[in-house]
């Protein structure tokens, strides 16, 4: 049982790796001039493959902490 979450969790981790490099940059240049008042302002939800990628992103790292969980109480 345990070498099988093991395994699980490895590919999980590739995954995750993976879906977070390929999450666009939400950096500006231009906010070092204005001190991130747009940020503030001109907050937007995202959409498309961006709000995929955000969902994909939450439900491995709950997937993540979930078998990490189950490994530490396993091991003990």
């Amino acid at each position: 049982m345990y070498s099988a979450i093991l395994a699980i969790m490895l590919v999980l981790c590739v995954l995750l790796i993976i879906v977070v490099a390929m999450q666009p940059s939400k950096t500006n240049a231009a906010s070092s001039l204005t001190g991130g008042a747009e940020q503030l302002f001109g907050k937007q939800k995202a959409r498309g493959f961006e709000a995929f990628l955000v969902r994909v992103t939450v439900i491995l790292g709950a997937l993540f902490m979930i078998l990490a969980t189950a490994l530490v109480f396993l091991q003990a």
